[in-house]
Formats: C-alpha cells, sequence, structure tokens
C-alpha cells in the first residue's frame, strides 16, 4: 500500500441532478432535486461548490458556472432501484439482478407474526408512511401497549419505530438484527432500519440511534477490491451499514450531519492512507422527505462551509469525491426517493473536464488512485470467497476518470 494515498468519498444523501431516462417507471418523470430546491428558496449561497464546477454540471439557481472547474458531471445508475441500497451498491461496483422485494400493502402475516413473535406485542401500522406520521400517529398506542410500529415506503425497507421509553436503542438493534436474520428469501427487503423515537404525545422525535441493517451485496463491490490490495477501508455513517459491513474495517459513528462531517475532519487531519466513504444523511431522512427546502439548502450550506476547510487539508496524495445516491425532488407529487442522476466533483492534482458517466466509476477511480494507477483499474486477482475462483478487478463494472 502507498500510505501517503487516501480517497475520500463523501455521498450528500439525496442530492440528485436530473429525472433518469427510466425515472417515469418509477413515477418520476422531470425530477431535479437540486435544480428545483434552488428554484424553491431563490438560490442556493454554496460558494465552495460554486468554486468547485457545481454551477458547471446543471443550472443551480444562485450557483454560477465557474471558468475553471474540477472534473464534474453526472453519473447515472447501474442497477434498478432509487434508494440509498441501490445507489451506494452503484457507486461501489454493485447492482441488484431483479428489484429488491418492496410491500405496498404493508408485510404479510408470516412477517408480523414473526414480529410479534419476538417483541410479545401486537405490531402496529404495517402499511406504506412517512416516518413522522408513522409516529405521530401511532406513537401514543405504542406508550399504552407495547408492541412496536411496523411501517415501509415504495423502497425496499422495513422499518422499526419504537419509543426508547417502551425499548431502549439497544434492544431495538437486536430486534432489527434479529429480523433480518429472520426474514424470508422473499421477503428479504433492502433495509431493516431502527427507528428510536423520543418525546410525549403531540412532541414525538426521533432519537439519536438509527440504524440500517441491510441486505448483504450480491456481489464483490470495490470496498472488497480495495481491502484486497491491503489498504484499509473507513466509513463514516450508514455507508458501511449499507454495504452490509462486507469490506469495512472501520465503521465511525455519523448518524447525524454535525457527528459526520466532524468525523470526516478528524479523518481527514489524522488519517495516513486509505479508503475513506461517508454518508451525510440529513439532507434525506430530516429535510428531503419532508418537502423542507429551507432546511435541505441550510444542510448544504453547512456542508458547503466544511468542505471550504476539507480542501485546506488535501495534499497530493490526496482524492476527494462528491457525488449523491439519488433524489428526493422536495416538489414532487410524492415524499420518496427519486430516481436521478448523482453529481460529480472530483478534486485530486490536474483535476479538469467533465465526466458523465455511471455510479460505479466512483469505486473505479478510488481503487485506481490508491493502487497509483491511471484510468486503468487494476487487475490484481484475488478470491473473495473461500474455494471460489479468482476474480479480477476489471470484472467489477466503472471506468476510472482519473485521465479525464
Amino acid at each position: 500500500m502507498n500510505g501517503a494515498r487516501r480517497a475520500f468519498i463523501v455521498v450528500i444523501d439525496a442530492c440528485g441532478v436530473g429525472a433518469l431516462p427510466d425515472a417515469e417507471a418509477y413515477g418520476d418523470a422531470g425530477t431535479n432535486t437540486l435544480g428545483h430546491l434552488a428554484t424553491a428558496v431563490g438560490g442556493l449561497s454554496l460558494p465552495t461548490l460554486q468554486r468547485l464546477g457545481l454551477g458547471n454540471i446543471l443550472p443551480v439557481a444562485g450557483v454560477t458556472p465557474t471558468a475553471a472547474p474540477v472534473l464534474h458531471g453526472r453519473l447515472a445508475a447501474i442497477g434498478p432501484g432509487k434508494d440509498s441500497t441501490a445507489g451506494h451498491w452503484g457507486l461501489m461496483g454493485v447492482a441488484a439482478p431483479t428489484p429488491l422485494p418492496t410491500f405496498p400493502d404493508g408485510f404479510p402475516p408470516a412477517v408480523v407474526a414473526m414480529i410479534e413473535a419476538f417483541t410479545g406485542a401486537p405490531v402496529l401500522c404495517n402499511r406504506p408512511a412517512n416516518g413522522i406520521e408513522a409516529i405521530d400517529t401511532y406513537g401514543e398506542a405504542q406508550l399504552r401497549g407495547g408492541g412496536v410500529i411496523l411501517y415501509t415506503s415504495k423502497d425496499s425497507v422495513l422499518q422499526i419505530a419504537a419509543h426508547t421509553d417502551i425499548l431502549p436503542i439497544p434492544e431495538l438493534h437486536r430486534l432489527c438484527a434479529a429480523i433480518r436474520d429472520a426474514l424470508p428469501p422473499e421477503c428479504a427487503v433492502g433495509r431493516v432500519i431502527a427507528r428510536p423515537f423520543s418525546g410525549s404525545p403531540g412532541a414525538f422525535v426521533r432519537a439519536d440511534g438509527r440504524r440500517d441493517f441491510s441486505i448483504a451485496p450480491p456481489g464483490r463491490s470495490y470496498l472488497e477490491a480495495v481491502q484486497a490490495a491491503g489498504i484499509p477501508v473507513h466509513t463514516v455513517g450508514k455507508a458501511g451499514q449499507l454495504m452490509g459491513g462486507v469490506g469495512v474495517d472501520v465503521a465511525h459513528a455519523g448518524s447525524d450531519n454535525p457527528t459526520a462531517l466532524a468525523v470526516t475532519g478528524q479523518l481527514l487531519e489524522g488519517l495516513a492512507g486509505g479508503l475513506v466513504f461517508v454518508n451525510l444523511v440529513d439532507t434525506d431522512q430530516r429535510y428531503g422527505h419532508r418537502h423542507d427546502a429551507p432546511g435541505f439548502a441550510a444542510a448544504l450550506a453547512e456542508i458547503d462551509d466544511h468542505l471550504r476547510r476539507w480542501l485546506d487539508r488535501l495534499g497530493p496524495g490526496d482524492l476527494l469525491i462528491l457525488t449523491a445516491d439519488h433524489g428526493v425532488d422536495v416538489t414532487a407529487a410524492h415524499t420518496d426517493h427519486t430516481r436521478e442522476y448523482a453529481p460529480l466533483l472530483a478534486v485530486f492534482p490536474g483535476s479538469r473536464g467533465r465526466h458523465d458517466g455511471i455510479l460505479a466509476d466512483v469505486g473505479a477511480s478510488a481503487l485506481a488512485w490508491l493502487t497509483g494507477g491511471g484510468s486503468a483499474v487494476p487487475p490484481v486477482p484475488v478470491d473473495p470467497h473461500p474455494g471460489g475462483p479468482a476474480v479480477r478487478f476489471e470484472e467489477l463494472p466503472g471506468r476510472s476518470f482519473l485521465d479525464a
């Protein structure tokens, strides 16, 4: 390993930049999270992102194009789906062969019975719902009678909300881990999500302690390829959880943006070498799904300010990639994720030009950077599964943009 080389991949959750060609099939024709957000708030003020070239990717009110942008562009999905699992898998070169199961009518009786057997109390809700709506509607009933609030969305998720007075966070995590392990194959959703909340009726609030229990990726990822090259992999926030922990050496906390931004800054300051895969979640869970345009804009401004300081910490051996996983258009008729392109801004020595490609180009570029390569992905054989055939890096999708 070249200890002087570092790669930081920062995912600004839900910050999509325009509808993908197949968006209409997902009910998302015409969506554009960043563009519509900027218009809704009368223009964004993001001086650092503007300097890097965010306004060169697409028109953004308040963010003008720059004459000398870093490498920039748009990235398309590599598989079905429009949630964080599909997006983060795609960034690391993994695509689900078929869409993961969804439950628009709620979960079947067998799943409900399994959860009730674990908790010893009736399940509440069991239907698609916004998370805040679910706890506002069923939180008081849970306080009276126990049980858990089970809900889903248009995505492949099973979410368990529980008041911390009824089910302390460690117990909620154990319950969700048990559900993850016990789901039958036909109900194996992408994520089982623990959603603790606190407060009193009429004033319930989400508590820290969200955790995503993801299904393992169906194929080898660039995280594993980086590990196979002898390079440590760090994750911040739910990025590692979305990969099922596969290919992760150190998982750092980051359940909200202030925590994840602070941890990322610390790693920029002190990490000697390796890959850091970061998720900044608040633009999605706190603002995007609530269609809170001012809050979304404020979260981006906070990220922009941290980014300004991060740039001062980068050295000649560093690669910094800013991207997203999907969209949550605050002007859409629904509050679910939207099927969109992800932005690409990449900072490294000599960074320039435009690169429009696929999400997996991020993982390919990080691997090439960390192993000292350019646009070629190094053909190092590995055996990711004991007893299985050797697999080469170039068999993963994606093309490095380092020589763009």
